[in-house]
This record gives C-alpha cells, structure tokens and sequence, in this order.
C-alpha cells in the first residue's frame, strides 16, 4: 500500500470515509461516542476557523477544534499549546464554536 497523500481529518470526516470500507464495530462504536458532528457542520465549522486566516491556526489545531468543540479559553488555548494566541483569536474560535 502506498501513501498517495496524508491530511489530517476530523472523527466526522474520518467517519465518512470508513463508511465506504467494512468497518469494524469498536471503530463504529468509537466515532458513535466521540463524534459530535455530522461530516457537513463539521466541514463548514472547519472552514470558518480556516476563515479566521491566522497563520498561527494550522490545519491540525481546525481538525481538533471541531472534534473538541472547545467551550472556554482554557480548552482552546489547550489545542493551540505549541501558539500563543490572542484572546481576540480565542475568542473568535469561541464564537465560532458556539454556533455548532
């Protein structure tokens, strides 16, 4: 088997493309119990963080992001631990979050 491309996904994303494969029930059982989001809020939760356009937010932190759906700045600044972001970069991300 040969890696043609690696990005990272979100639990929802992940979801989508199991879904094609047979997939085993403790993988099932596990995006049952930590997936908040359905593959398309978490699309478009990801892009509106992408929106933000700050170069601090790399794609992995958006992926975390919408698996954690941080509640409160102690949680995002836990995703964001290698950047230090402002709190209006928090606060954004809060806002964001909010509204899924």
């Amino acid at each position: 088997m040969n890696v043609l491309d690696r990005k990272p996904l979100s639990i929802a994303e992940a979801s989508v493309y199991l879904k094609a494969e047979s997939t085993s029930d403790a993988v099932k059982e596990y995006f049952k119990k930590f997936g908040k989001l359905d593959s398309k809020e978490a699309v478009k939760l990801a892009q509106e963080v992408r929106d933000l356009n700050s170069p601090k937010i790399k794609e992995e932190d958006i992926k975390k992001v919408v698996d954690f759906l941080p509640q409160d700045a102690e949680d995002v600044n836990k995703i964001f631990s290698e950047a230090s972001l402002t709190e209006e970069e928090i606060n954004k991300i809060l806002e964001i979050v909010k509204k899924y």
